[in-house]
């Protein structure tokens, strides 16, 4: 018996001995999405992104539009080029603003005309260090078509 009792209690002290792995906590603020006008399929989706641990941004996905993918737009060769990415990173503690120009997410395959005034529900794939997935859904009011990064007050969170 004290023997069972021995290990049971060096399993435990084992165990709690363990690293814990953290999950990154994702704070998002200030999520918009561009207006479109009647027939345009796309459209981009922009915000500021945080973690307290390092983690990545893998994808996204809305009901509104058949396709969502994470882009980055780049000069290569004096030319503004738009590109999909497979993640961006999130160092811990760094803000990562998804902007017009920079990395942002679109939506391909729009149905319907995006009208400023609506929003725009987004489910965000985050991957921390560790490499755990977790979804982080947001709404995102939608702005003017000559909207600029930074402009605006409104905002939202999720983690």
């Amino acid at each position: 018996m004290k023997r069972t009792i021995a290990r049971s209690l060096f399993s435990l002290a084992a165990l709690l001995s363990l690293p814990t792995l953290a999950q990154a906590e994702v704070t998002v603020t200030d999520p918009w999405v561009r207006a479109t006008v009647p027939g345009q399929q796309a459209t981009g989706a922009f915000m500021v992104l945080q973690s307290t641990d390092n983690a990545q941004l893998l994808g996204a996905s809305s009901s509104l539009s058949k396709q969502v993918e994470v882009h980055e737009m780049a000069m290569e060769n004096e030319v503004m080029r738009m590109r999909q990415v497979e993640k961006i990173d999130l160092p811990a503690g760094k803000a990562v603003e998804l902007k017009p120009g920079g990395y942002h997410i679109m939506l391909l395959g729009l149905d319907k005309q995006v009208e400023a005034g609506s929003s725009v529900d987004l489910t965000l794939e985050i991957q921390n260090a560790a490499g755990q997935k977790e979804e982080l859904k947001i709404s995102a009011p939608v702005r003017a078509l000559n909207t600029k990064a930074g402009q605006g007050h409104q905002g939202a969170h999720g983690h």
